[in-house]
């Protein structure tokens, strides 16, 4: 038995572990729990999708800037959508930076979840903008999410409210 948290085929490499398995005849079962994505977005009150404000939803990891030649990231700055970055913290001001150079604006807002679920949880609210520029936020895993559907939380009180 192996035990990994969250669902396996969301960034978990299940899809590999299940194909070697199988090429070697070993039978498996892979029993879903809830991806990192719906976890931290549910926690913090941020709906993913929105009939007004977000017609989709995409899933990126945070290395997704990594040899980013080739990418075309207007189709990811341009539309109404919400971002969701995985394993994103150490490459936030990247992924900022990025979306502001294709166009997206600087005041899109954008969540940081960290610590999901546990007492230590911690939900950072700021834009697009701001995340762009040097920051001293903490190195620990967390969840990025970026769009409109941010506004809807209730961390989204003011951005002088902030928590960086």
């Amino acid at each position: 038995m192996r035990l990994k948290g969250g669902d396996p085929f969301i960034f978990g490499r299940g899809g590999e572990e299940v194909d070697a398995l199988t090429a070697v005849g070993i039978p498996c079962q892979v029993v879903p729990g809830i991806t990192a994505a719906i976890g931290c977005a549910s926690i913090a009150s941020i709906p993913l999708t929105h009939r007004e404000w977000s017609h989709a939803c995409v899933f990126l990891p945070g290395q997704f800037c990594d040899n980013a030649s080739g990418r075309d990231w207007n189709i990811f700055a341009n539309t109404k959508q919400t971002l969701v970055f995985y394993m994103s913290v150490s490459s936030i001001e990247k992924i900022c930076r990025s979306l502001l150079e294709h166009g997206m604006a600087a005041n899109m807002p954008a969540a940081l979840v960290q610590q999901a679920t546990l007492p230590q949880q911690r939900v950072s609210i700021s834009t697009v903008g701001d995340w762009s520029k040097p920051s001293n936020i903490k190195i620990e895993p967390g969840i990025l999410i970026i769009g409109d559907t941010v506004r809807l939380s209730p961390y989204f009180t003011s951005m002088t409210e902030a928590v960086l």
